[in-house]
């Protein structure tokens, strides 16, 4: 399948190509709780599990922790652990995290500026797909 120009070519990547390396990266940031995990940590305060947990709402410990581990893997956060009874953890932003969290912050800002505009859209679309007779295509 030809992808049109081809970045490769000239030292760059092509990330419509499947074994670009870009688009693990675009795949971890597109995540619903990376984009959740990057907007609370954007102020810069550094927040514990539990905190992100609750803040987070709905997210299960097992997803955000391997949220957590993906990010701080790929160098968007760091995870400090002080030797406390019990341990203490704290995530907080790196300065790629930051960069990222701001960009983040924006499609957020969008989509909470937009949403009902979007649901209205959905509701229109459904509404007039439901009117279509039965068997009808698009």
């Amino acid at each position: 399948m030809d992808t049109g120009f081809d970045l490769r070519e000239h030292g760059g990547v092509d990330l419509f190509l499947r074994d670009c390396p870009t688009r693990a990266v675009l795949d971890l940031i597109a995540g619903k709780w990376t984009m959740l995990v990057l907007v609370a940590l954007a102020d810069g305060r550094p927040m514990r599990f539990a905190e992100l947990r609750r803040r987070l709402d709905g997210v299960t410990p097992k997803v955000l922790t391997q949220t957590l581990r993906a990010l701080e893997r790929e160098g968007l956060l760091t995870r400090t652990l002080y030797p406390t009874v019990p341990p203490c953890v704290e995530y907080r932003l790196t300065r790629l995290g930051q960069e990222v969290g701001g960009l983040v912050q924006g499609i957020t800002d969008w989509a909470q500026a937009n949403s009902a505009a979007v649901r209205a859209a959905r509701e229109e679309f459904d509404e007039r797909t439901a009117r279509q007779l039965p068997g009808a295509t698009a």
